[in-house]
């Protein structure tokens, strides 16, 4: 016997991706089905800027610098861009931030419904595959100025290892070795990272390491917000290991961003990397 309160088309087995499913039943509440005047419109809604992630043995690390941007204006000082997709995974978002949490949770509903429907999560490929699908079907805003890309990252539970994956405007999918970072500042943040970053870092080193390349972002960048000391607002900073996801408690981002920020106060250009 049908349930009267649902459609017919709930209760038809059909594809595992629930955006699909949306796109046929509901398109218009998907953020690619709605349209803008012409024109740019990125000067019109707050931006995320910079994410970095790196790998460590056992796992990844992803952070995020908490400063929205509306032009020249400071739009948010405390926003988060660091999010867990699932158990496994995070997502770190830059560019056009509402639209950006918007996929993000389109994104984390899309593993969910995976997971129900087949009864097994998706492994980080397949993950991939699917947030660039999301950030393709996005390319008419993105034309407009209201770009999204993310840094997708998590720990593969086949090869026993954290992966990372960037994306351009258009959905493609690159996946990078070691470590990387996406945003306004991203240019200063890979500069401080090939600076600091070495295969034997464990999870705390690659957490500093990460922090150090935020404090470096915004050390050049305007966008980028660095660790606010007046107001205690430090990064979100995200670790995925074999154990699952685990966003760092406040006071250990905290004490991390003391320790680095005491130490620019000795030598503001940062640690200095080894000749050999």
């Amino acid at each position: 016997m049908t349930d009267p309160r649902l459609p017919a088309a709930y209760l038809v087995p059909g594809s595992s991706s629930f955006s699909e499913f949306l796109s046929q039943q509901a398109p218009e509440l998907l953020p690619s089905h709605r349209s803008l005047p012409p024109g740019s419109a990125a000067d019109l809604a707050p931006h995320g800027t910079t994410i970095v992630a790196a790998t460590f043995d056992g796992g990844v690390v992803m952070a995020g610098d908490r400063r929205a941007t509306m032009g020249n204006v400071i739009a948010q000082r405390d926003i988060e861009k660091v999010f867990p997709a699932d158990e496994y995974s995070c997502v770190g978002i830059a560019g056009t931030a509402g639209l950006a949490v918007e996929v993000v949770r389109l994104f984390q509903t899309e593993l969910e419904h995976y997971e129900k429907i087949e009864g097994t999560t998706l492994s980080m490929d397949g993950k991939a595959n699917r947030l660039a699908a999301l950030i393709r079907s996005n390319l008419g805003l993105a034309m407009q100025g209201l770009a999204v890309v993310p840094l997708f990252a998590g720990y593969d539970l086949t090869t026993s290892q954290g992966r990372i994956f960037s994306y351009d405007v258009t959905g493609g999918r690159y996946e990078e070795t070691a470590f990387h970072a996406v945003g306004s500042g991203a240019l200063f943040a890979r500069g401080s990272l090939k600076k600091l970053y070495r295969d034997d870092l464990d999870a705390q080193g690659c957490v500093t390491a990460a922090i150090q390349a935020l404090y470096d972002a915004a050390d050049d960048d305007s966008a980028t917000g660095g660790p606010d000391l007046a107001r205690r607002i430090f990064p979100v900073v995200g670790v995925i290991t074999a154990e699952g996801y685990r966003r760092l408690p406040d006071d250990e981002v905290a004490a991390i961003a003391d320790l680095v920020v005491g130490a620019r106060m000795l030598r503001p250009d940062g640690p200095a990397a080894s000749l050999t």
